[in-house]
């Protein structure tokens, strides 16, 4: 088959699989892209289909996505079978699971259906990985901290021009780490959210993009799910699937903790993952030319506004948010 000699690494791609991997390859096509360097393609071939990732060395590595999937595995999560490998050039081999993710799905499907099962399977996750030997790095202080740096680095100086008062970010930074390390850690997928999550017809849903799992806070990859910076649904209805999620955690012993101490880590876990994604959202479109997710910013910013009108110590966070944030962005207050 033909591929335009100006796309080096497709056409670096395709001469693997058909040399290496031996595929009668029918036609390659764009799968999705991701906010990173990662590209998929879909390999239709004489025995089937499957996902090829490229990703380039120099910016990407394969060698975590492989290492988690197979410390998921055993957990019952569906995730993609790895079919082949090369971390020299940067290619994987990957199960199709389909092109219909969770956020497609929900704009006609069942919400409670797709989000019961998906908490099936952060269920799975959290139970099926033991934090204690599993060998993923720690979502620690630090880690906590460089996220939140990005937000005001990328979204408030260099897309707004707003330089946020030391006075005012140093307690915020404290009061929601604080919050994250106080949790139960458990293992973390890290973009637990409707964009990552595949409907299929048997054992849905799949779930992508795990290769940057760490061991974190308990509430972390709920509040990704329920708070989705790409779909929001009314608070009642979030909080109801956030209670029903708690009572679970509850009868399973991984917490101890009472409603209202995990509504309080599930706002402000929320609170601290918007506001990095936030700023990743700024990153992509001034440094990576990614402009579409510009788009997320005002319905992300609301969940952090809305976190903000709940508790006192975040009083003036709120006013610097009503006062400079959104107006400078074009978002009502």
């Amino acid at each position: 088959m033909y591929v335009s000699s100006s796309d080096r690494r497709l056409a670096e791609l395709v001469d693997w699989l058909n040399n290496d991997v031996a595929l009668d390859i029918q036609q390659i096509t764009p799968a999705s892209s991701d906010a990173s360097f990662r590209r998929y393609f879909r390999v239709e071939h004489r025995d089937g289909c499957h996902i090829a990732m490229d990703a380039p060395p120099d910016r990407e590595n394969t060698e975590p996505f492989v290492r988690v999937a197979g410390l998921l595995k055993p957990s019952d999560i569906h995730i993609p079978n790895i079919y082949q490998q090369n971390s020299r050039q940067g290619f994987l081999l990957l199960e199709d699971l389909g092109s219909t993710s969770f956020l497609d799905r929900l704009q006609t499907g069942d919400a409670e259906l797709l989000y019961r099962q998906a908490m099936d399977s952060l269920f799975k996750l959290q139970t099926g990985v033991n934090p204690i030997d599993c060998g993923l790095p720690a979502y620690d202080s630090a880690l906590l901290l460089r996220e939140l740096a990005i937000f005001y680095e990328w979204f408030l100086e260099k897309l707004l021009g707003i330089a946020i008062p030391d006075t005012l970010a140093t307690p915020l930074n404290a009061i929601l780490i604080a919050s994250a390390l106080e949790q139960p850690q458990v293992c973390v997928h890290r973009d637990f959210h409707s964009r990552n999550l595949m409907v299929l017809e048997h054992d849905s849903p799949g779930v992508i993009d795990f290769q940057d799992a760490v061991v974190g806070p308990i509430s972390y990859d709920l509040v990704s799910l329920l708070r989705d910076c790409y779909i929001a649904w009314p608070d009642q209805q979030v909080i109801g699937w956030a209670k029903d999620y708690h009572q679970r955690l509850r009868a399973a012993g991984l917490i101890q903790a009472d409603f209202n101490s995990f509504k309080r880590w599930f706002d402000l876990m929320g609170m601290q993952r918007h506001l990095k994604a936030v700023g990743i959202f700024g990153r992509l479109h001034l440094r990576d030319g990614k402009s579409n997710y510009l788009a997320d910013i005002p319905r992300t910013l609301a969940y952090i506004s809305g976190v903000c009108d709940i508790y006192p110590e975040l009083a003036e966070m709120q006013q610097f948010l009503q006062e400079q944030v959104m107006p400078a962005y074009g978002v009502s207050a």
